[in-house]
């Protein structure tokens, strides 16, 4: 692990720390938890953002996909 400086703002930093005392964690976890969801929620933008650009260069065609209709399985519920 690497320890590193950064600047917050004093109000960013007075709502972390009660989050972070409710919580029963570090500032230091809170923030890796925070950036890796953060990541994480990039990535997954990033690839919906490449899917719809995909099907906005190849679209589907009106029945591409009629032949999995009979492979659904609907519950009664």
């Amino acid at each position: 692990m690497r320890t590193i400086q950064m600047t917050l703002d004093d109000e960013l930093v007075q709502t972390v720390d009660k989050f972070v005392k409710n919580l029963h964690m570090t500032r230091s976890a809170f923030t890796r938890q925070a950036l890796q969801q953060s990541i994480a929620r990039i990535k997954i933008q990033r690839l919906e953002e490449k899917h719809r650009q995909g099907y906005l260069r190849k679209p589907t065609s009106a029945n591409e996909f009629d032949v999995w209709e009979k492979e659904q399985k609907w519950s009664a519920e």
